[in-house]
């Protein structure tokens, strides 16, 4: 019993590649049961037998879509495996109906041949994104009011590898909408000139230069330990035994970062 999508879908693609004409290019699968809506099984399955008939009658399909047509194959009920071609219709004349997308359980009216009238179609939202794509098969006005809506724009084929979605621009392209920036119009910015032959650059100002070092670079060692630096030119010497007047300690001056009337502080 096949069980992933992938499995059955190919399954129904090596059926249809059996009776398919030339050139026949396959889109989209999707597994569809008739009968009423599955929510209602709960409900039937309370009433003795009921529940049971219900399941009996229901038959299943695989609906495919191709270049050309919409396809419709029985699907055997235990397995799932795909059967004969019960229906074959032209794409621009797939005759639903009453088609609506839901969260979980969508549907769609399909009118079989030699049917007195449209059969109910439920499918289950795993098979959604294929929905989606058959989709495009959609007659105007099939859809439902209350449908959720479609992911591809009804009555546009599905897009080949290498093709944007419906309403997306091809890469390179701008969106809608959108302005076009220069670079996309083969706009160059505008070079300034060079100055014209012949003539000379403006002057350049030098950079001015820091002032000479006021203080004469340092001659000898220090003075002995002890003694007494030279005299300095009208400087005074303190007297010999006398200790140096107190330091005052390093206040900042005012106005200085982080002081009290520096500009900008507050």
């Amino acid at each position: 019993m096949a069980i992933l999508r992938a499995k059955q879908k190919a399954q129904v693609i090596e059926k249809l590649s059996q009776v398919a004409p030339p050139g026949e290019t396959f889109i989209a699968c999707v597994h569809a049961e008739s009968g009423p809506s599955p929510w209602l099984n709960g409900v039937f399955g309370e009433i003795p037998l009921l529940g049971l008939i219900i399941v009996l009658t229901r038959r299943y399909y695989f609906l495919t879509l191709t270049n050309t047509h919409v396809v419709v194959n029985a699907a055997n009920r235990w397995t799932n495996r795909p059967g004969d071609v019960v229906a074959a219709f032209p794409r621009n004349a797939f005759p639903v109906t009453r088609v609506k997308r839901a969260s979980i359980w969508s549907s769609m009216y399909l009118q079989m041949p030699g049917n007195a009238k449209p059969m109910r179609l439920n499918i289950h939202r795993i098979w959604r994104a294929e929905m989606d794509q058959l989709s495009a098969a959609f007659p105007p006005g099939s859809i439902d009011p209350s449908s959720q809506p479609f992911d591809t724009p009804q009555g546009r084929p599905y897009p080949m590898p290498g093709q944007p979605m419906a309403g997306q621009p091809m890469p390179g392209q701008p969106m809608p909408g959108q302005p076009v920036i220069p670079q996309q119009q083969g706009y160059a910015a505008p070079q300034q000139p060079y100055p014209p032959q012949g003539q000379p650059y403006p002057p350049q100002q030098p950079y001015p230069q820091p002032p000479a070092n006021p203080y004469p670079a340092p001659q000898g060692y220090p003075a002995p330990q002890g003694q007494p630096y030279p005299p300095q030119p009208g400087g005074q010497v303190p007297p010999q035994g006398q200790p140096y007047p107190p330091q005052v300690p390093n206040v900042p001056y005012p106005g200085q970062p982080g002081q009290q009337g520096y500009p900008g502080q507050r």
